[in-house]
């Protein structure tokens, strides 16, 4: 496969897991989740939960396989560390399939919430803040410190390797650090809506977008990957 259509693969990639990230989020789950009824809102949104689920999965997906693909090349420039990435996504993506093992136990805790009815609805109320609890531990430790650690390897691989722009990958080092930060805060008692967290996941976000964009467009720096090949023969 050539550099210019890994390239663009991995920026597609980043671009799908954005997307469907983001529809499943905002556009689906978020109303449910943070409504004050949302024992009842899982069981009338059914089919739009278990949407939500399988989207945020594929964004999962999307993630490692923007690291499976980008191997071949970042191996080039050191294999220890191309294979730590590697490892780094796929350790992200499992707190995304436990958030959505949770996000599926609601579900059916919802439907029993609703058959069971007002006498015994009171004996699902536990259930449900505790697992909606849980369901946001983990999205607060894949999407943000997790996810945060895996970006400290792609960057500084890019940075090394010049494979991009250098101020890239800074912005990308430094977003990175901004958003385990925030995921650090928000554990002790920042609001993850907050201002100062929006400041500190912003710049990560922003950079991963225009990460994509900049791959698809524009590619892996030339000279970069020949010489790096010319190094290999």
């Amino acid at each position: 496969m050539t550099s210019t259509k890994t390239a663009r693969i991995v920026g597609a990639l980043f671009i799908l897991a954005t997307v469907v990230g983001s529809i499943s989020a905002l556009g689906i789950l978020d109303p449910i989740l943070t409504a004050p009824d949302y024992l009842v809102k899982f069981s009338e949104n059914e089919n739009g939960v278990i949407i939500g689920a399988i989207l945020d999965l594929i964004g999962a997906g999307a993630f490692v396989g923007v690291a499976i693909a980008i191997f071949p090349i970042f191996k080039k420039h050191n294999e220890n560390i191309a294979l730590g990435y590697v490892v780094a996504r796929s350790f992200e993506a499992v707190p995304f399939i436990v958030a959505n093992i949770i996000l599926l136990g609601l579900l059916t805790l919802s439907q029993e919430y609703v058959q069971a009815g007002a006498p015994e609805a009171s004996y699902f109320l536990p259930a449900g803040t505790g697992l909606l609890a849980a369901y946001d531990w983990s999205q607060l430790i894949g999407p943000r410190i997790l996810a945060g650690l895996a970006a400290l390897p792609f960057n500084y691989l890019l940075y090394r390797s010049k494979l991009i722009p250098r101020f890239i990958s800074v912005w990308g080092l430094v977003g990175a650090m901004g958003s385990i930060a925030a995921g650090f805060l928000n554990m002790f008692g920042l609001d993850p809506w907050s201002t100062v967290s929006g400041l500190l996941i912003g710049p990560h976000a922003l950079n991963e977008m225009f990460l994509a964009l900049w791959l698809v467009v524009k590619g892996f720096n030339s000279s970069a990957t020949a010489s790096e090949s010319a190094k290999q023969t």
